[in-house]
């Protein structure tokens, strides 16, 4: 027996492939209301069942998902079951949505199916809007316009890029707290309204010129001063206060997860690099610096590349590669004799670099893991990695929610910013957003311009 929200109240909502592909939870996410899969949508999602990536997964779990339902609820799909207390499921068989628009093209019949069955629910409405297509395709978005069909992106997860936590904060304070926290590394300030662990930029009151950089403490009202980094880290020094306070987080034992947002060329893999090999390398507070990235080109693909593991993902780890020897050299500068090459450390167990793909499954103990590029993942997949943390390990990510390659997910709805915004106020965690390029003149140019 369904019971069924207030007809005023309940909406029917029609689901895309697409939708499903991103989030095989999305079954969950209408409790109250009405939720449609038109047959078509299981045929599409069909045919990513055998894939080994997270879109196979994705599928082979909404399938699971949708037979758990039918088993538990013993009721034919075509008819509803239950979902929760108020909402319902069923899929819809197309028999009375036929697709006779002049304009459809056979090569799209899934997505026009789709379409006419929001159309032919929308006719059948006692209100206007009741019913609404959900999908993260635009131009099916457009179509629904063009027919009359509210439609609507998937918000599940989704966080506004605009509005993202920046991690700092500017305070005006009285000369006398800026005078504490430099003779004693504390002072005690109203942080009401601040997030955990977030970085502040101390203004003095009566002489506005004069600042500090501190960062909210672990205890309640307590702020603490940001290191210095005279000697830099590893041959790289912060240029400028946003990479004083990245140093600052990477560099605290206390943080098990630290995020790194910004445009590029603003030092956000640098740093993080610098930071792991200092502490794995030098302090040996880690067992090793792992460096992990998704794979998508950009541009077209090259394809097939020959040869064996380490000379297949020497094009996709190149960024990384880049980076290693751009602190190597900087740290090595005018010391002859010292290695200058990244092969001795990965020889020596102390840095280890490869591809996402693997990491499903394994358990990480003590080490120091930096996931670059992670604009390019799903909320799940970064859940997914996240939990992989074994004791002792600290993980950083990195990336530009505008610089996405993954069609799956875009700069609100990318695991990225939603791991920023998920961990805002855990105590073991910090973040900062990176805003000036440092690589040179003519890319931060290029950033800001094009």
């Amino acid at each position: 027996m369904i019971q069924r929200a207030p007809a005023s109240q309940r909406k029917a909502y029609v689901l895309d492939s697409n939708v499903l592909l991103y989030d095989p939870g999305a079954l969950f996410a209408f409790e109250e209301h009405e939720l449609v899969i038109p047959i078509v949508v299981i045929e599409e999602i069909d045919r990513f069942k055998k894939e080994l990536t997270e879109t196979g997964r994705n599928a082979r779990q909404f399938a699971r998902n949708l037979d758990n339902m039918r088993v538990e609820a013993d009721e034919d799909l075509a008819h509803g079951v239950a979902i929760g207390p108020k909402g319902s499921l069923r899929i819809d068989l197309c028999e009375e949505s036929p697709v006779d628009w002049t304009w459809a093209d056979a090569k799209h019949h899934a997505d026009n199916q789709i379409l006419a069955v929001a159309r032919t629910l929308n006719n059948k409405a006692d209100e206007p809007g009741q019913v609404i297509l959900v999908t993260k395709d635009t131009n099916m978005r457009i179509k629904a316009n063009a027919l009359g069909i509210r439609s609507e992106d998937y918000a599940h997860g989704k966080v506004q890029v605009e509005e993202l936590y920046g991690g700092q904060e500017e305070l005006t304070v009285d000369s006398e707290i800026i005078d504490t926290l430099y003779k004693g590394g504390t002072a005690k300030v109203q942080t009401d309204g601040l997030a955990a662990n977030e970085c502040l930029l101390l203004r003095n009151r009566e002489r506005p010129t004069q600042t500090a950089l501190a960062r909210v403490g672990s205890e309640s009202g307590v702020i603490r001063t940001v290191r210095r980094f005279k000697e830099g880290v590893w041959g790289i020094f912060p240029r400028n206060k946003e990479q004083c306070f990245a140093f600052d987080l990477l560099l605290d034992e206390d943080l098990k997860l630290v995020t790194l947002v910004g445009k590029a060329g603003t030092g956000k893999t640098l740093l993080a690099i610098a930071a792991g090999l200092q502490q794995s390398a030098d302090d040996r507070l880690y067992h090793r610096l792992l460096v992990s990235r998704p794979i998508f080109p950009l541009g077209k693909d090259v394809g097939y590349l020959p040869g064996d593991i380490e000379e297949k993902l020497n094009p996709w780890m190149k960024p990384v590669y880049d980076n290693v020897e751009f602190i190597l050299d900087s740290r090595n500068a005018g010391r002859p004799g010292k290695s200058r090459g990244y092969t001795e450390l990965i020889e020596q167990g102390l840095l280890e670099i490869e591809p996402l793909t693997y990491i499903r499954g394994r358990s990480i103990p003590h080490q120091y893991l930096i996931i670059d590029e992670a604009q390019n993942l799903t909320p799940h997949e970064i859940k997914t990695i996240i939990t992989r943390a074994g004791d002792g390990t600290k993980i950083v990510v990195t990336g530009d929610p505008y610089q996405i390659d993954n069609p799956y997910v875009d700069s609100t709805s990318n695991g990225l910013v939603y791991v920023v915004e998920k961990f805002r106020e855990s105590s073991i965690s910090g973040h900062i957003t990176l805003t000036k390029g440092e690589r040179s003149d003519l890319a931060e140019l290029a950033a800001n311009l094009l």
